[in-house]
């Protein structure tokens, strides 16, 4: 594997400490890095070298959770005199020619070969300037070595701005060096989605109008926005979880088979798939989108917040804490099948997951207590916590006659003990190494996901009759979202923190 020296932009902040050197020293200690690396930390903060490494690493509280019996000092020591730091001013691009002195300096101390990974862990706002001084700095060329840009989520904060974001960056780096992260694409159980679907003979022939009757998704946050208030309003749930993250899955969920399992290919089907996604019109947005807020309610005997009490947020804010939308896909494959998302805070309990919902069979032939036994079938998939699946279908009761129960049959990533599994950092920094972008967004799908969501922004922006329901902190949200699924039989699935194969899916 090809050395390479990790640039943090942003190194001092909090993304940086408790997600990014973490994940490169898991990287390091499991030998899935390469034997010359280094990490440069880049911020306005002025530290020396050895008070970057004692705030980031040796007092940073992972280094305590380390498996004292296992622990390696002599690897600790190492991976720390591999990070240095450098203070500048990032909007200042004469400073970057600091930045590209150490990193002469490093590339000829480790070994490196001219690879370097820069990754923006810093406010949007810097998005272009970051990769325009390092352009003015011959930083993005690859004569001597590959030069790859990474940057986190927002992508822009609508269609027009995100289009003006990627051609900025584009004017600097090449889309092929282009990484935009989602933390989301890198847990096990989004990538196994392809694996479900197209390894599984049981599985895709069934993954179509004929026998779906709808497909569910449901992202849940416990935690109230506390003191991020002031951010937080300024995007709101179909921002902040739907736009990128959600956007994504159902591209997984959705998307027709690739024609070979590489970066290309399955981003061409993702793009196609979100090309297919019906708008909803301004007009229809009221009857298709539910919007919410949480409001003041008592959890465990102690009073929570509404949303509008919360710090920096206005008293008469209408940013949306939760999101509820039923839309349609145009293609052969899901014509018809309707697909009901939603995400919010200060619900139950934190989950994400897929719960795909069979049709009747043709025929129904058992009855249970006197009444059609006519339960759907289910594949729900868990996203997090408890990554994992169960597949729910009905089985005779043991006994006379043929009473039937629901039963499931479950797979949990846990269950693999003797497996390493990556958290989703680790694993999407290592696939930006080797040069792997398929679980990284691509630019025309950031804008084509921006597309679909601007409709429903210009509707709330224009019409302010356009409700916002309040739901009580520590519930699923507002009751009117109940509405969206139009089923006698069917509602949504409330899921418990724990995924199990038990008949009883009760909410919390």
């Amino acid at each position: 594997m090809d050395g390479v020296i990790f640039v943090i932009f942003g190194a001092s902040g909090d993304l940086a400490v408790r997600k990014l050197i973490p994940a490169i020293f898991e990287l390091h200690k499991a030998e899935y890095l390469p034997k010359n690396f280094a990490v440069l930390g880049v911020s306005r903060s002025d530290y020396s070298d050895e008070a970057f490494r004692s705030k980031v690493f040796f007092a940073n509280e992972f280094i305590e959770h380390q498996d004292k019996e296992n622990r390696d000092e002599e690897m600790e020591k190492e991976f720390a005199r591999r990070l240095s730091y450098i203070p500048i001013q990032t909007s200042e691009p004469d400073d970057y020619a600091k930045v590209k002195t150490e990193l002469t300096k490093l590339d000829k101390e480790f070994n490196i070969g001219g690879n370097y990974i820069y990754y923006l862990s810093t406010p949007p706002f810097l998005y272009e300037t970051i990769p325009a001084c390092l352009a003015a700095h011959g930083l993005n060329e690859e004569n001597d070595g590959w030069k790859r840009l990474v940057i986190e989520k927002p992508f822009g904060y609508d269609l027009e701005t995100a289009i003006e974001l990627n051609k900025n960056i584009r004017t600097h780096f090449g889309e092929d060096q282009i990484y935009r992260i989602d933390h989301y694409l890198g847990k096990e159980t989004v990538q196994n989605l392809l694996v479900t679907r197209f390894a599984n003979g049981i599985f895709e022939p069934l993954w179509n109008r004929n026998y779906i009757e709808h497909v569910q998704i449901t992202n849940a946050e416990n935690l109230t926005v506390g003191s991020r208030g002031g951010y937080y309003d300024k995007s709101g749930a179909l921002r902040d979880m739907f736009q990128n993250h959600l956007m994504q899955i159902i591209a997984h969920i959705g998307m027709e088979p690739p024609i070979a399992a590489d970066a290309a290919a399955i981003r061409d089907e993702k793009l196609k798939l979100l090309k297919s996604i019906r708008p909803i019109k301004e007009e229809d947005v009221p009857s298709q989108v539910i919007r919410g807020q949480y409001t003041p309610s008592t959890i465990d005997k102690e009073r929570v917040n509404g949303y509008r009490e919360e710090e920096g947020v206005p008293k008469d804010s209408r940013t949306e804490t939760f999101v509820g939308l039923k839309f349609f896909i145009d293609n052969w494959r899901w014509a018809g099948v309707p697909f009901y998302v939603r995400s919010g805070k200060a619900m139950p309990t934190k989950v994400t997951e897929v719960v795909i919902t069979f049709k009747d069979p043709p025929n129904a032939l058992f009855r249970k207590e006197k009444q059609v036994y006519n339960d759907n079938n289910q594949l729900i998939i868990r996203i997090q916590p408890n990554e994992g699946l169960v597949l729910k279908f009905g089985m005779k009761v043991p006994g006379a006659g043929f009473e039937v129960k629901d039963v499931g049959m479950d797979f949990h990533y846990s269950d693999l003990t003797d497996v390493h599994v990556p958290a989703a950092y680790e694993r999407l920094l290592l696939d930006v190494i080797k040069g792997d972008a398929t679980l990284y967004a691509r630019g025309d799908s950031v804008e084509e996901a921006w597309r679909f969501v601007e409709p429903i922004l210009n509707a709330w922006k224009k019409n302010p009759e356009i409700r916002v329901h309040g739901y009580p902190a520590g519930t699923w949200g507002p009751m009117v979202v109940s509405k969206l699924i139009e089923s006698d039989k069917v509602t949504w699935r409330n899921p418990c923190s724990n995924l199990t194969a038990d008949d009883n899916y009760s909410e919390l």
